[in-house]
């Protein structure tokens, strides 16, 4: 009788142990997943900001262009792998001064060289009937004050650009025996002209005409 009484002693202290070692880690195993990964003091990870992407400086020389005119622009710079704006405006410049100063001198040859088939012309008509009342033209470009890009286009594969010079020229009309006529070299006066260069963008020459002449 007495070992029956020791064997349930032993086996009712074997099972409060087991309850206890077992009850704890149920209960442990039921708490959430939240409170054993996440605490309120640390803050939350935030993928990192991408910085916006900085838009590429814009050419001086496209100042003041209409988006069109920018457009056409690219198009003909796309077309035309040589091309280089600010490289065309110095050109136009210089082809400016040479072809007044190859019309007021009746150069006939540079004349040739710089305009199309039609402007070319129109110069040599007026120089024809220039000489034809003995005068000459004794006019001097002061300066060039401005080169404005007016309007451009790419049609096919012919290039257009259209541009507004603004100069000051001192202008003077002699007669056969050298007396003025007109002007005067003391006073320059403005002058806007609006001249159209092209190019076909496929050809080897690289050179640009003048295709049309128009006031400012």
């Amino acid at each position: 009788m007495l070992e029956i009484v020791l064997l349930a002693m032993v086996a009712a202290f074997l099972g409060l142990r087991l309850y206890s070692v077992l009850g704890r880690r149920a209960e442990q195993e039921e708490e959430p997943a939240v409170q054993r990964f996440e605490s309120d003091d640390k803050p939350a990870i935030r993928p990192a900001a991408v910085p916006a992407p900085v838009p590429a400086p814009r050419a001086p020389e496209l100042e003041g262009v209409m988006p069109a005119v920018e457009r056409a622009l690219r198009e003909i710079a796309a077309a035309d792998g040589r091309f280089n704006l600010a490289q065309f405006l110095e050109g136009a410049r210089g082809a400016y001064r040479m072809i007044l100063e190859a019309f007021w001198k009746g150069d006939r040859e540079t004349l040739r060289e710089l305009c199309d088939d039609d402007v070319y012309a129109g110069f040599i008509a007026a120089i024809d009937a220039r000489e034809a009342a003995g005068e000459t033209m004794d006019n001097t470009l002061i300066r060039i004050e401005e080169v404005r890009i007016h309007s451009a286009a790419l049609d096919g594969r012919m290039a257009r650009i259209a541009l507004l010079f603004v100069a000051d020229i001192a202008a003077v009309t002699r007669d056969s025996a050298g007396n003025v006529i007109a002007g005067s070299l003391d006073d320059a006066i403005e002058s806007r002209d609006v001249w159209t260069f092209s190019r076909n963008v496929s050809a080897r020459d690289p050179n640009w005409l003048l295709d049309e002449t128009d006031e400012g």
